[in-house]
């Protein structure tokens, strides 16, 4: 069961290299443009619809989607809960989960799109927390506390938190977004960045006939 894990992570690993997005047989079988899970996850977010977007920032597909997604997510009624979820395939990427968990800590989430640019525009090797409280010092947050808040218990156990809920969403590419803990759609499931938001705002829809919240 590990042995099969680490395959298929280090299988996304190189299909994110090359700009591709990866689908396990079941999912790439779909072709109703999302997947449902056999066991619902429940909501964090009680008495609502609880939408979760599984990024990653080395991917070239969320940075193309960031955009789209923030806006989209700001037309979000108010029974839908919306959040990010970073994405880790191995333990060299959990430094920028715990970039992100930061920045939200901080309520500097106006740097999470200059994090996508950073990396992919100006190809800044942000991966580590060295380089990375290099930047945000850049940035103009105080590096001390930058750095208390980025090792604290607390972020820890977000970063833990998120490894969960992609095991249990069985996430094994980015970007993806969960729906009322029961339906994912993709870029690849969907066939398209604007699709896949349509696509969320059906399942939303679905979920709230379903009874959710």
């Amino acid at each position: 069961m590990l042995v099969t894990s680490l395959i298929r992570r280090f299988l996304v690993l190189m299909a994110i290299a090359s700009g591709m997005l990866l689908l396990p047989l079941a999912q790439a079988q779909n072709n109703q443009g999302f997947y449902t899970l056999e066991n619902v996850q429940p909501s964090e977010a009680a008495g609502k619809i609880e939408v979760l977007e599984f990024f990653a920032y080395t991917c070239p597909h969320c940075k193309t989607m960031e955009p789209m997604v923030q806006k989209w997510s700001s037309t979000l009624l108010g029974d839908v809960n919306f959040q990010r979820v970073p994405v880790a395939f191995n333990a060299n990427m959990t430094d920028l989960q715990k970039l992100y968990y930061t920045l939200e800590n901080l309520d500097r989430l106006d740097l999470h799109p200059k994090v996508f640019k950073a990396i992919h525009d100006e190809g800044k090797r942000i991966f580590s927390e060295k380089e990375i409280v290099k930047w945000v010092a850049d940035q103009g947050i105080d590096a001390q506390h930058f750095s208390d808040v980025f090792n604290s218990f607390g972020i820890q156990s977000r970063v833990a938190r998120a490894n969960e809920l992609i095991d249990n969403y069985q996430i094994e590419g980015t970007p993806s977004v969960a729906v009322g803990g029961r339906f994912v759609t993709s870029p690849a499931l969907a066939n398209g960045y604007q699709a896949t938001l349509t696509q969320a705002d059906q399942l939303i829809e679905k979920a709230r006939e379903l009874g959710q919240p």
